[in-house]
């Protein structure tokens, strides 16, 4: 796509940075015990893609913490606890997955 200003200059075009979401699910875990989730995102790796997570409803300040999320070759893992730290606590509860693809 090709966008010209109002002065006829060309604002943006075909090589022109951009960035999409190519992925949205919901992602749950049902349990406080340590896990991940693997999710298929063909195309997309950690050179071109970043995976996030965003908190459905409340949080209860007490218990609930961050999902952590990581971008692997064609896939979006999320882990329900922080993995580089050793004595990080779990949780479970329910977030969104959204895979941005820029180029």
């Amino acid at each position: 796509m090709r966008m010209w200003g109002a002065d006829g200059a060309l604002q943006m075009d075909e090589n022109s940075f951009t960035m999409r979401v190519v992925m949205s699910t919901v992602v749950t875990f049902a349990t406080n015990n340590k896990a991940n989730q693997d999710f298929s995102v063909p195309g997309s790796d950690a050179s071109n893609s970043v995976a996030i997570v965003i908190p459905m409803g409340p949080y209860n300040e007490a218990t609930s913490y961050q999902f952590e999320t990581e971008m692997l070759s064609g896939v979006a893992r999320v882990y329900n606890y922080t993995r580089t730290y050793a004595a990080s606590l779990s949780t479970s509860g329910t977030m969104r997955l959204m895979v941005i693809r820029f180029a």
